[in-house]
């Protein structure tokens, strides 16, 4: 990357100033963050190994679970660091490049989710033709496809936010960066990385939460139709994880993009919630819900301890 400022780093002031509250804060994220790679990665290791999982859903269940991981090692770690030093600094280019991460990572989530959405129609709609039509080959695809656009569309604002020039504002009240919040400290014409940042988002996420949108529509029209009692509870019971999941990770996505950016308490939480809670909810979400997961941890417990 290109150093375009006269600053060479710019200061993290999201959370508190108060030393105690500080390392209560070290504290609360260091376990939020443990438990987030133990749950993920015992996700991961359930669905690479257990056979009764090799099922597309429970292939993006496990796609999930490692975008959960990066997603979450994106600002975690440099969250702690910060909480533990005096001086809480990034570099121009450390910062730019925890933007992209954030907005690849996040971008890909929101395209998985679609994805996912998608496997549950097909599901619920056609359960005998289920297996061919979400074979293997598509599933890849699919995901594939994710990473690829997410991190296309991360590369375009990344590329025209380099064009920013940052010459005497520091400090971001905010924990992480993100494009919103260095907005205000550049001295140069942001309109163009704006723009792009608002047409990316409009496109990418508003689109994939339009998709979701239509498929469950879709879903709801099938469970109606089904006759019985227990078999909409069932159908409708193959949704509610990843219902959840969306709600989480949209639902505090949008609040914190369409506030105004202001470094206020409310902002933050919203981005803690969709950047270090919700990955740590993820694995919670779908093994407390989903029979196949919970059968399949305790088979695990069983045969490792």
């Amino acid at each position: 990357m290109r150093n375009h400022s006269i600053v060479p780093e710019f200061i993290l002031l999201g959370l508190s100033a108060d030393i105690h509250i500080q390392a209560l804060f070290f504290a609360l994220f260091l376990v939020i963050y443990l438990l987030t790679m133990v749950g993920n990665l015992m996700m991961l290791l359930v669905v690479w190994t257990d056979s009764h999982l090799h099922t597309p859903m429970h292939f993006f269940l496990g796609q999930l679970s490692f975008l959960d991981l990066c997603h979450s090692s994106v600002t975690v770690p440099k969250l702690l660091a910060n909480l533990l030093s005096e001086k809480k600094t990034i570099s121009v280019e450390g910062c730019l490049a925890q933007v992209f991460f954030v907005f690849a990572t996040g971008g890909t989530e929101s395209c998985l989710l679609a994805v996912m959405a998608y496997d549950r129609y097909v599901a619920i709609s056609s359960p005998l033709l289920y297996g061919q039509v979400m074979n293997r080959q598509l599933c890849v695809g699919l995901v594939l496809g994710s990473w690829g656009l997410a991190f296309m569309d991360a590369f375009i604002n990344i590329l025209v936010a380099l064009n920013l020039d940052f010459c005497d504002a520091q400090n971001i009240h905010h924990f992480i960066c993100e494009l919103p919040s260095l907005y205000p400290l550049s001295c140069s014409d942001v309109s163009a990385s704006f723009t792009t940042l608002l047409c990316s988002s409009l496109l990418h996420f508003t689109g994939n939460f339009l998709l979701i949108i239509f498929s469950y529509i879709r879903i709801l029209f099938t469970i109606l139709n089904i006759s019985s009692t227990s078999g909409r509870s069932k159908a409708f019971s193959t949704c509610s994880s990843h219902l959840t999941a969306v709600v989480f990770f949209y639902g505090s996505g949008l609040l914190r993009y369409l506030m105004p950016n202001s470094g206020s308490t409310q902002e933050l939480i919203f981005s803690l919630q969709y950047s270090v809670i919700t990955p740590m909810l993820n694995p919670l979400i779908y093994s407390l819900k989903n029979k196949e997961v919970k059968a399949a941890v305790r088979r695990m417990l069983r045969n490792y301890f």
